[in-house]
């Protein structure tokens, strides 16, 4: 089973829209943090504030740049394409840039696109693409080493936690890969499994596909999803949790959230509470199973809070508590060679 491999024409403009939530712009934000040298500029409707600190552009002004490809990059709650979004995109295939997409919906769904397409010789490109053919999860335990970043709610950090990790484990000379499996991340890496497209009956066998067999001293750092106490997500989160088997993981976490985000009748569960769940169902495949500290996204706390919650946090867990951008991951991989038998 191979993975779903992407091939992105670049340089690219990143869609933003109407969406002002950098919540919900986290594809576009991740793909300017770690693919900067591809991204031409941003598109957002008029009075929009959010920006991803890239020029701004219009359709025309990004063909005549050179632009191959408009990414959408936002993901909001239902993510439709419609409107004036529509109105943008057809634009932008007419004057051949490639769409692409990582949202629920096919982009062969509106005849609009597709005809747009159709005379320019533009591309369509999903990369919420399920895979093919794969296995129900075995739990049969597989050679290597596995890192997976779990979450109290969904945009906390874990994509991010998990190419800082890899990064890092590769600058000590450590083997390590980044396992995608969002829309964001495999555009990233180029490959993956979107894993929220996957029938729930194949999520686990799925995961196993996504970090098979490897060197004894190989780490998979693997992208988590959602959140195992989210009220929508929890399952693709806990398939992705049994099939990971993972040696090790690291709980990400958001700390000025009441609720859930977009969920306000979830109210925000503890790390505290987020650690014992996944090693209490993370057992069930990998009886080893151990958190090996912290990732704090802390940049909504004034700054002058923002490394005593991390010293405070790690007083309470006993364990390594870092905000990756803020800090570094050096505690993080630190403890993770510690404890590597």
């Amino acid at each position: 089973m191979s993975l779903t491999t992407i091939q992105l024409k670049a340089p690219y403009l990143i869609f933003i829209g109407d969406v002002e939530n950098p919540t919900f712009a986290k594809t576009g934000a991740g793909i300017v943090q770690w693919r900067p040298e591809l991204v031409a500029g941003q598109l957002r409707f008029a009075g929009n504030s959010l920006t991803l600190g890239v020029p701004d552009m219009t359709v025309q002004e990004a063909a005549k740049a050179g632009v191959k490809s408009i990414i959408i990059g936002v993901a909001p709650v239902g993510g439709k394409i419609e409107g004036e979004w529509l109105k943008v995109l057809e634009e932008a295939a007419r004057l051949g840039l490639d769409v692409v997409s990582g949202l629920h919906h096919r982009l062969e769904n509106f005849p609009g696109l597709v005809a747009a397409t159709e005379k320019s010789g533009s591309q369509l490109v999903n990369v919420r693409t399920p895979a093919q053919g794969l296995p129900v999860g075995s739990g049969k335990k597989r050679s290597g080493k596995r890192l997976l970043m779990v979450g109290t709610d969904c945009a906390v950090g874990k994509k991010y936690t998990a190419l800082a990790m890899a990064k890092s484990l590769q600058e000590k000379g450590v083997k390590a890969s980044f396992r995608a499996t969002g829309q964001t991340g495999i555009m990233i890496a180029g490959s993956g499994i979107p894993i929220d497209t996957v029938v729930t009956d194949f999520v686990s066998g799925a995961a196993e596909v996504l970090s098979p067999d490897n060197d004894k001293d190989h780490w998979d750092v693997i992208e988590g999803q959602g959140s195992i106490l989210h009220p929508g997500y929890a399952a693709v989160s806990l398939g992705l949790l049994h099939g990971s088997q993972p040696d090790a993981f690291i709980v990400c976490h958001e700390p000025t959230r009441p609720t859930m985000e977009g969920f306000p009748q979830a109210t925000m569960p503890t790390v505290q509470q987020c650690m014992e769940m996944t090693i209490q169902c993370g057992k069930l495949t990998n009886p080893a199973i151990r958190c090996i500290g912290i990732s704090v996204n802390t940049s909504r706390l004034p700054a002058e809070e923002r490394l005593p919650y991390l010293e405070k946090l790690t007083q309470e867990t006993q364990l390594p508590c870092v905000d990756p951008i803020l800090t570094g991951c050096e505690k993080l991989v630190t403890q993770l060679l510690a404890t590597n038998d």
